[in-house]
């Protein structure tokens, strides 16, 4: 062993308490191996050094989470670190790589939910906090790489949580390789619903716990080769038989007899049962009854559940009858017989019973009544049949019960195994082993004997698991282990089971004689064992003895060990249940073997209790062992009492400290170099100032300290027991030496500083009373002044208010007088005017009411006769509304009101058109004729006046002449002849006038009957325009009638292409020229009609000779345009204008086709196969951005351009049938767009060629939206699960900050923090270059900012989660430094979200707000201080009362020695967490990641204001193709 532990004055120790168990104190003085401590209780103790431990005061306030890590391994150390995690809710903790297990008694459902197994799965053991679910990992890991069957130990007493913790191990090996069960159930919930039955037939109240199992249960979970399950089976083992028959209070027998006494009415009845109080099996105890336990409701529940597991009615009907026949089995009482040794059935009572147990197995009462009171012995003379004594034929009684009993629970766990389902063929198996532990109780019987004698079997395969971890351990770090001991319990078991002389084997000896007694076995048992070390004889008793178990010594009572080890076979048994009527309880007894079945044999339940043991032990030890020790912290069920009494008692049940004893054995104390030189490398400065190895300087610092014994590995120092207090004492030494300089140089300033404050004081006091005499003088100087001038004030202020009383009173008098006579003046003038005013308002009065009345009796006249008329339509539309073809009939009215209109509309304009022509050119012609006759005239006035001034000349001169001469006859014949030209001119002129009048008036007369057809035309279109209206109102208003019928018939159209494809319209063509036009276009208003009805009528007569062939040339064409383009956009197109080529040449193309249109085209089904074979199985990010670009990009044009209006839910037929005029008139001319009359319909449809219009979209353009959106969200998720698996690993590495070397200790601190921050910096640099390189790639696709903010967002919320979980599932991460790196790395994050601006990061630093709160909390300052008020609103507003507990009490400060929060807001947290523990949601302290689509297509759509198609140069593909000239057309 080690060395003594070096205990000095002031250390802090751990002695003995008999109400605590270990209590602290500090030693006071030591006076040779007499010890003085001072408890923290305020006692004085001495205690033997030898029982006094050392404490570490530099242990965490929340302990360790594996107490190998302990720097002090033993029974106090172990206690106190239980304890301080118990307080916080951390019951789970480690041992190695044993799990311990206190039961909290309350619910913990966030350390189950399924994020936290997800945690779990494939996490080291170790790695993070110990957990149920680690231990089930580490096995079923184990069985995976090595190929071997594992198994899981659990143990504990009653009340432990054994059971909890089995059901917990079996839901995580489902989770890790589950499988769909029978009927949908999975393995684990199959054997989980047998425990409801098992615990009825097997389970019974004992003095420590309400339901105890009395039995062992193995549960072989099988997994086939690819680590799946394949199967399960239950194994049990060790039941407790003689509880059938015997029992002591307070204990109960098993539940199953209570339940049925509680059954209902018509069971008990057909039972013929009663109360518990009236059979001996139950009576022997007086608890009938468990608090708050309903023996109705459990019998219901248990029923029910047998149901599940497979027992049909018939075999519960039976196992029931089996049931109810032991009870009365157990009150057949028996009385001496009139023959020496020979018994009878005593009262009539006994009889009846009989004869029900009969009834109930339907055997023979005779039958029966033989086999329990005669036996018949052959032999080879003859057969012999003797009567049993009352007391051989009780055992014989008890007997029948017991096996009765026994095989009926292994029928039914038989029936269990058929249910679950076995794999035969498995050959790896995790076992789960819940067995009862290790009992001690005032009184022992046989019972705890057997128990006992389990656990020390299961102690010993535990001893040598503990020995071979050391062994693993010691091998590992390639250190010298060969002289250390093994501590083994084998003497143990060769006292009880060695052959021959063993306890049981003298039980079985004297079981056999008829004469032996309880006290021939003690004496027995006395002399056989008398010099044992483990076996000792009390002193006042003669059958009682004590075994020195590993737990502790064990007092026996043997005085029922000889009644309760019996175990007959009895042939008489065996053939009378064989001979039953009823097959169920003749297969509990199916026939023996020839030779056995003559007569009885005695059977022993110890022998075959250790055969079972001995099966086990094999079966265990073929598998790799996992262990769970679950303990009990208090005996009064109750949440947060921890015992230290009841749970020390527990863990050296356990083995938990014969495992320390190994460890203790060997070398308890375990610490790295790290750890080493971080806490003892104070002892010698000079060894780190050197610049030796991490190993060299542990070693240098070990030996100079004079340590003996010690060892050093590979990575870590293995110290003898003691060694560690040693240093550690040694560490104090210094530490105190330094404390005490420090002490020394602060009391020097302390001092200082205070003489200095109080010279200050002195100066600030005397300059202080200086001041105020000063101010005191000028006070009164400054108040003399004050009385002065307020003395002068008063007197003016009294003289002025006399002066101003005396004016005011002269005003107030002249003003009443004058007053007094305009009062009068206006009274008199208002009087005359209020008059005035009545009479006015009296004749309007008169007047208004009189035309009120008018009106009145006016409105009543025409509501009337309105509602008159208004009832009489309402009517009419009523009659209208009801008949959908009354409806349809209108509309098609309308539609052909419509064609007429718009052919009278076009006729009409051609009409208008001719006659402007005709005008234009009759209007050109006269003014032309006007023009000629004008310059006619013209010329005709100019000769007129010419002549006019020559006759006047010549006038002048012939008067001249004749005053002297005679006129000439020739002369005057001359002048007449002209002035009979000039009036012949003047008629010619009037003439032209009156001609030129008439052209006007005829002008005239055009234009007005011109202007006359103008609004006519303007009033047809108005007209046009209203029908069109209505007609699309009515489509709508029909359609949404019909629209969950039409959805219907779509899908089945959609399921039947064939038959769709028989019913599909076919194409209409028109005629370019119908019939024959005048040239003039003078078509007369009544033949328009006919026009119309033959240009539509003449298309059936035409169809047959016109449509196959150019129909059959047309698919051809389209089916290769679209092959073309299927093989164009799966090559990357690129980008033009930021828009990708692909998409635009998709969306042109589908729009120019009409493909959005159509009721049946199988062009989107290719787009989109061709899209999903792009993008199968994709890691690449930058070919998954381009067509995430081209997704995004198609889909916002799609959901700009289609609408789904009421036709597009229409079935086929239904369309053609209701079919717009517009729609109609669209498909005649897709064969001749010139056609009469259309030229201005088709271009007011179509629109320009870059328009984006509304189009009404069909039910396959809806669909391939829908696709379109799935692949989308597909890609998208892609893109986000790439980026996270490349951060996955770093994530992993930036939780934790790298631990400063030795060596940096030596270059210092502001070395080793540079250092450390460049490690710790290179991880974080690698996320921030996995963002850039995603973000880079995204922008170079042009994929839109709204959905490169959604990926960062749920990246930044992915990153959040993990950092976050694996703080709050790491202790060594919830440390001061480590926040401080943490914090660093938070800050490059913020920086690159700053870099790359708010358009492609939005709020996506947001995200790490839990996170960032929680590491802010970890570097925070004086926590002690801080309320829980101040935390939550302040601090830490976003975390839950959970996850500030959590973080609180795992905090540690590795850096500067602080405490976490106060234990009053701890106190208030588990409160508060206490009130909340009934909602499940609100416990959960681990965050889930969201990886959900976090957003629509309307979301898409809505972040972009403008959509435009850019005109884009078609690729050389389809350049040259002539299906593709559209493209060309308009980029020309």
């Amino acid at each position: 062993m080690a060395e003594p532990v070096q205990i000095i004055v002031g250390s802090h120790v751990w002695v003995e308490d008999p109400v605590l168990a270990w209590i602290d104190g500090e030693v006071t003085s030591i006076s040779g191996h007499a010890v003085h401590v001072n408890t923290t209780n305020g006692k004085r103790v001495i205690k033997d050094i030898s029982r006094v431990y050392p404490k570490d005061t530099e242990a965490l306030p929340g302990g360790v989470d594996d107490m190998t890590k302990l720097s002090y391994l033993h029974e106090p150390g172990v206690l106190q670190n239980l304890s301080m995690r118990y307080q916080l809710n951390e019951i789970y903790t480690y041992t190695g790589n044993i799990l311990i297990a206190v039961n909290p008694f309350q619910r913990l459902p966030h350390l189950y939910d399924t994020h936290m197994m997800e945690q779990y799965k494939g996490a080291a053991l170790g790695e993070l906090s110990p957990h149920v679910f680690a231990v089930g990992d580490a096995a079923y890991r184990a069985m995976i790489d090595e190929g071997k069957s594992n198994s899981i130990l659990v143990s504990g007493e009653s009340g432990a949580g054994k059971t909890e913790t089995t059901k917990m191990l079996m839901r995580y090996l489902a989770y890790l390789g589950g499988r769909s069960g029978v009927e949908g159930r999975t393995v684990e919930q199959q054997v989980l619903e047998s425990n409801p039955v098992l615990e009825a037939f097997g389970n019974a109240k004992t003095v420590r716990n309400n339901n105890s199992s009395r039995f062992g249960k193995f549960v072989e979970i099988q997994f086939d080769k690819n680590g799946r399950i394949s199967g399960a089976a239950i194994r049990t083992y060790l039941l407790e038989r003689s509880r059938v028959c015997q029992i002591s209070s307070p204990e109960r027998n098993y539940h199953c007899f209570y339940l049925l006494c509680a059954a209902p009415a018509e069971d008990i009845e057909r039972y013929k049962l009663g109360s518990p109080k009236t059979f001996h099996y139950l009576n022997q105890s007086s608890c009938y009854e468990l608090d708050g336990v309903d023996d109705t409701d459990e019998y219901l529940a248990t029923r029910r559940a047998m149901d599940i597991v497979g027992i049909n009615e018939q075999e519960q009907e039976a196992i029931f009858r089996v049931v109810a026949s032991i009870l009365h089995i157990g009150n057949i009482n028996f009385a001496k017989g009139k023959e020496i040794d020979s018994s009878v059935i005593r009262d009539e009572k006994s009889k009846y019973h009989l004869n029900t147990a009969a009834e109930l197995l339907r055997c023979d009462a005779q039958s029966l009544e033989d086999a329990l009171i005669k036996r018949v012995m052959v032999t080879p003379e003859e057969v012999i049949t003797r009567t049993l004594d009352p007391l051989n034929a009780v055992g014989s009684r008890d007997a029948l019960a017991k096996t009765l009993y026994s095989r009926l629970f292994d029928w039914i766990v038989e029936k269990i195994n058929i249910s679950i389902g076995q794999d035969q063929s498995s050959k790896s198996i995790i076992g789960v082993l819940d067995i009862y532990g290790f009992e001690s109780f005032k009184a022992n019987s046989f019972e705890q004997f057997c128990i006992n004698f389990t656990n020390e079997k299961l102690q010993q395969h535990f001893n040598q698991h503990v020995f071979k971890m050391e062994q693993d351990e010691y091998s590992r770090e390639q250190i010298n282990w060969s002289y250390i001991e093994f501590i083994d319990n084998q003497d143990v078991l060769d006292l009880i089971e060695k052959k021959p002389g063993g306890i049981i084997a003298l039980l079985d000896e004297a079981c056999m004689f008829p004469k032996s007694t309880h006290e021939t076995f003690a004496q027995k048992l006395y002399q056989t064992f008398k010099n044992h070390k483990r076996f000792i004889k009390p002193k006042l008793s003669r059958t009682d003895f004590t075994i020195m178990h590993y737990a502790g010594e064990v007092n026996y009572q043997a005085n029922l060990f000889l009644d309760k080890n019996k175990d007959y076979v009895v042939a008489e048994h065996q053939a009378l249940m064989n001979a039953s009527k009823c097959s169920f309880v003749s297969a509990l007894f199916p026939p023996l073997p020839q030779e056995s079945s003559k007569s009885s044999k005695f059977s022993s339940i110890g022998s075959r209790f250790k055969m079972q043991l001995q099966s086990l032990m094999e079966t265990l030890s073929s598998m790799e062992p996992h262990y769970i020790r679950c303990v009990k912290p208090n005996n009064d069920l109750k949440p947060a009492i921890f015992e230290n009494i009841n749970v020390i008692q527990q863990l050296r049940c356990g083995g938990v400290l014969e495992a320390i004893r190994i460890s203790c054995a060997g070398y308890p104390t375990r610490r790295t170099f790290y750890e080493i030189l971080n806490r003892f490398g104070v002892l010698a400065p000079d060894v780190l100032d050197g610049n030796y190895d991490d190993k060299v300087a542990c070693q240098m610092i070990l030996d100079k300290k004079g340590l003996k014994g010690y060892q050093i590995g590979r990575t870590k120092v293995f110290l003898r027991a003691g060694q560690m207090a040693e240093l550690d004492a040694r560490r104090a030494e210094v530490l105190g030496n330094a404390a005490k300089t420090i002490q020394r140089r602060i009391r020097t300033y302390i001092t200082r500083k205070e003489f200095i404050s109080i010279r200050e004081a002195s100066i600030k006091l005397q300059s202080f009373s200086r001041g105020i005499m000063c101010r005191k003088l000028y006070e009164q100087l400054r108040q003399e002044a004050a009385a002065l001038k307020i003395q002068k004030q008063l007197r003016s202020f009294v003289a002025r208010k006399s002066y101003l009383d005396m004016r005011s009173c002269a005003i107030i008098l002249q003003t009443g007088l004058r007053g007094m006579a305009t009062r009068n003046t206006f009274w008199f003038r208002k009087k005359i005017k209020a008059a005035t005013v009545i009479q006015a308002n009296w004749r309007r009065h008169h007047a208004h009411s009189y035309y009120k009345r008018l009106q009145k009796a006016a409105i009543i006249s025409q509501c009337g006769w309105r509602s008159r008329v208004a009832r009489r339509e309402l009517r009419k539309l009523k009659m209208a509304a009801r008949e959908t073809g009354a409806l349809k009939e209108a509309k098609d009215k309308l539609e052909k009101r419509v064609e007429e209109l718009t052919w009278r509309l076009q006729l009409e304009k051609r009409l208008r058109t001719d006659l402007e022509e005709a005008r234009a050119e009759e209007v050109s012609r006269l003014q032309d004729a006007l023009k000629t006759m004008q310059q006619e005239l013209d010329t005709a006035n100019c000769l007129v006046i010419k002549e006019r001034e020559a006759a006047q000349k010549a006038i002048n001169e012939a008067t001249a002449v004749a005053k002297e001469t005679t006129v000439r006859e020739h002369d005057t014949k001359k002048i007449d002849s002209l002035a009979a030209e000039v009036k012949k001119l003047k008629d010619l002129a009037q003439s032209e006038t009156r001609r030129a009048d008439e052209a006007n008036q005829a002008c005239a007369l055009a234009q007005a009957r011109n202007g006359e057809l103008i609004k006519k035309l303007d009033d047809t279109e108005k007209k046009v325009d209203q029908l069109h209206d209505v007609v699309q109102r009515l489509e709508e208003k029909l359609s949404n009638m019909e629209s969950e019928n039409q959805v219907l018939r779509q899908q089945a159209l959609a399921m039947t292409p064939a038959k769709a494809l028989t019913m599909k319209p076919k194409t209409t063509i028109i005629q370019r020229t119908p019939e024959k036009i005048p040239e003039n276009g003078d078509i007369l208003n009544g033949d328009i009609r006919k026009a119309s009805e033959y240009a539509l009528a003449l298309t059936p007569a035409r169809e047959p000779e016109t449509e196959e062939k150019p129909q059959k040339t047309l698919n051809e064409k389209q089916q290769e345009s679209q092959d073309l383009l299927i093989k164009c956009i799966s090559e990357d197109l690129g980008f033009s204008g930021g828009k990708p080529i692909a998409a635009c040449l998709i969306f042109k193309c589908l729009l120019h086709w009409r493909s959005f249109e159509v009721d049946r085209t199988n062009v989107f089904d290719r787009i989109i196969q061709m899209i999903g074979a792009a993008v199968e199985a994709q890691d690449n990010n930058d070919a998954l951005s381009y067509w995430l670009s081209n997704a995004c990009t198609l889909l916002i044009l799609l959901q700009r351009t289609l609408k789904a209006s009421g036709a597009a839910t229409m079935t086929p037929q239904r369309r053609r049938a209701s079919a717009s005029l517009l729609g109609r008139m669209s498909q005649g001319l897709r064969a001749s767009p010139q056609s009469v009359g259309f030229s201005f319909l088709s271009s007011r449809v179509l629109g320009s060629p870059g328009d984006l219009r509304q189009v009404e979209a069909k039910y396959p353009a809806l669909l391939f939206k829908q696709q379109l959106t799935a692949f989308l969200e597909k890609i998208y998720g892609m893109i986000r699960d790439n980026l996270k698996k490349n951060i996955s690993p770093l994530i992993s590495l930036c939780i934790q900050a790298p631990r400063t070397s030795r060596a940096s200790m030596v270059k210092g601190r502001a070395q080793a923090n540079a250092m450390a921050q460049q490690a710790l910096n290179a991880h974080w640099k690698g996320i921030v270059n996995c963002l850039n390189d995603c973000l880079k790639t995204m922008r170079a696709n042009y994929v839109p900012a709204f959905v490169v903010r959604k990926v960062f967002t749920q990246i930044f919320s992915f990153i959040n989660v993990q950092l976050f979980n694996s703080l709050l599932l790491r202790r060594e991460c919830c440390s001061f430094s480590n926040g401080e790196y943490v914090k660093a790395g938070l800050a490059e994050l913020e920086q690159w979200c700053h870099d790359a601006t708010e358009e492609y990061v939005g709020s996506a630093l947001e995200e790490l707000k839990h996170i960032r709160q929680a590491v802010g909390f970890l570097v925070i300052h004086q926590k002690p201080k801080k309320s829980l008020q101040e935390i939550t609103n302040d601090l830490c507003p976003v975390l839950s009362i959970q996850q500030l507990y959590r973080i609180s009490t795992m905090y540690w400060d590795d850096k500067y020695g602080t405490r976490s929060v106060s234990t009053d807001v701890i106190s208030t947290m588990r409160a508060m967490m206490t009130e909340n523990s009934n909602n499940a949601a609100s416990t959960s302290f681990l965050l889930d990641d969201d990886s959900s689509i976090p957003f629509s297509p309307e979301d898409i759509s809505k972040s972009v204001e403008q959509v435009e198609v850019p005109e884009i140069v078609p690729p050389p593909l389809i350049r040259q193709n002539s299906g593709f000239t559209f493209l060309q057309q308009r980029a020309d």
